[in-house]
């Protein structure tokens, strides 16, 4: 596929006008602009397929379940060889939990870390599914 890219900056700038459906129309041409820009870095980055993806969710879900996992099975042991009025296996269960997202969110601040910064920014507008209710 070529390297299509447009500067719409230049495109974009107009001469001003009174009619307001100029201020609507460049509006609207900017957030289409944003749209293929967002459409076309997804083309680029090949890396980053819906097999990524699954891949990432499988990673952090181990990452939260066997601390957990571990957590739990420590925690019986010890409720089974010292017995208290506390459940050991179920503050090592939150303990292991806690463990775990710290884990998966060191995971996945490593990804973002090394996946490329976006190159073009979008307007907050736009991010948000843009303006439906005019």
């Amino acid at each position: 596929m070529p390297d299509v890219s447009w500067d719409w900056e230049i495109i974009l700038v107009s001469s001003p006008s009174s009619n307001p459906n100029d201020a609507e129309r460049v509006d609207l041409e900017r957030q289409v602009a944003a749209k293929e820009a967002r459409k076309l870095r997804a083309q680029s980055e090949k890396h980053q397929s819906i097999w990524f993806g699954l891949g990432m969710m499988g990673i952090v879900g181990w990452s939260i379940a066997v601390p957990a996992l571990v957590g739990v099975m420590a925690g019986v042991w010890i409720d089974a060889h010292w017995p208290s009025k506390y459940s050991w296996a179920l503050m090592l269960l939150i303990m292991g939990i806690c463990v775990g997202c710290l884990n998966a969110w060191n995971w996945i601040e490593r990804e973002r870390s090394q996946s490329p910064p976006p190159s073009v920014q979008t307007d907050e507008k736009d991010s948000k599914g843009g303006d439906n209710g005019k």
